[in-house]
């Protein structure tokens, strides 16, 4: 069997700091990858769990409850709620930290790049939620439709910070989607929270919403999209019944987006190694490449060459990625995972 063609690395990485996980990546995967993330470390690793601490900061956001949530790293994940009186269109957010930390690693990989550690053209890949996922999570009721333009205006701020500290031949940008997989699926905790933005279906306000975030990448930047349905505890907010509503989605926001889209991450579910999960994909027309997370921790090459089998069936032509980033697989395990990508694929 051909293996598939490439690896992509989703974002989070269980290690310490960018300069090991860009060295250990590319170590291990080498020509097999075109974008190397720092490992979101820090206050990322997490993903979205320390915005609350930062927007918490600004003047007419209040936390609600007086008890901070116990949260790893100090993180203080309580909800948030605009001020009474307070007018959501005057609020100014301070620095969401995704810029900071996109110049702190850049300038790691550019010094690894001159040591000859990484390999010839791969790019510094930074992943971003969407400001929906921070929206939906943390303020409810009519505080949502509020605080959006306020937060996706910060949001798209980080993002030219970023565009002006990075040369754009060296950059590929990731959006990161899981709120809208949620809401689409109408999971529990999903399905009722996109009612204070508009009445009815939301699959159009998400699909428009999602292909801005593309076109506000500009055409000499790579751009990819990650679909997700969660790895809370390693686990889904909902089990998909196949792969139709993320081909749904994914037609639907690149055909709206006025740029193309360079590469489209979708997840494979462990138990799935039947072809009904991947028939949808025949329909799939977003993305230049295609990445399919079908490694898995528990179950290694064995398992990922079971799917990837089923998978060439439908699609002849993806590359490999776990199904959600690795940084909060369990400690001693990355390399493995790592190593399992580089068995199964070829390089680029």
């Amino acid at each position: 069997m051909t293996q598939p063609q490439g690896a992509h690395l989703v974002g989070s990485v269980n290690y310490d700091d960018a300069e090991t996980t860009m060295r250990t990546a590319a170590g291990i995967l080498g020509a097999r990858l075109r974008r190397v993330p720092d490992g979101e470390v820090g206050t990322r690793f997490h993903w979205i769990m320390f915005q609350p601490d930062v927007l918490g900061q600004a003047e007419g956001i209040e936390r609600v409850g007086a008890e901070r949530i116990p949260f790893p790293a100090g993180i203080d994940a309580r909800p948030l709620r605009i001020a009474e009186g307070a007018d959501a269109a005057a609020i100014a957010l301070p620095a969401l930290g995704y810029a900071e930390a996109a110049a702190e690693s850049y300038a790691v990989f550019m010094r690894l790049r001159a040591e000859g550690a990484l390999p010839e053209g791969i790019r510094f890949q930074v992943s971003l939620p969407t400001p929906l996922a921070v929206i939906s999570s943390f303020f409810s009721g009519d505080d949502r439709a509020a605080i959006e333009p306020v937060y996706t205006a910060a949001m798209l701020r980080e993002l030219d910070a970023i565009l002006a500290t990075i040369p754009h031949g060296d950059l590929a940008v990731q959006w990161d989607v899981a709120s809208e997989m949620g809401i689409i699926e109408r999971a529990a905790g999903y399905g009722r929270v996109m009612e204070a933005w508009w009445p009815g279906d939301p699959f159009d306000g998400l699909v428009s919403r999602l292909a801005e975030l593309i076109d506000a990448v500009p055409s000499d930047v790579e751009v990819g999209v990650h679909l997700c349905y969660g790895d809370a505890g390693e686990k889904h907010f909902v089990e998909p019944t196949d792969a139709a509503n993320l081909v749904r989605y994914a037609n639907a926001v690149a055909a709206a987006a006025a740029r193309p889209l360079t590469w489209l991450h979708l997840p494979v579910p462990i138990e799935r190694d039947d072809e009904a999960y991947f028939a949808p994909l025949a329909e799939l027309t977003a993305g230049e490449e295609l990445y399919l997370g079908l490694v898995h921790r528990e179950d290694g090459v064995e398992g990922a060459s079971r799917r990837i089998a089923t998978a060439r069936r439908v699609v002849p032509r993806f590359g490999v990625a776990t199904e959600c980033g690795i940084g909060r697989a369990p400690a001693g395990t990355t390399e493995g995972i790592l190593q399992t990508h580089a068995e199964v694929a070829s390089a680029w």
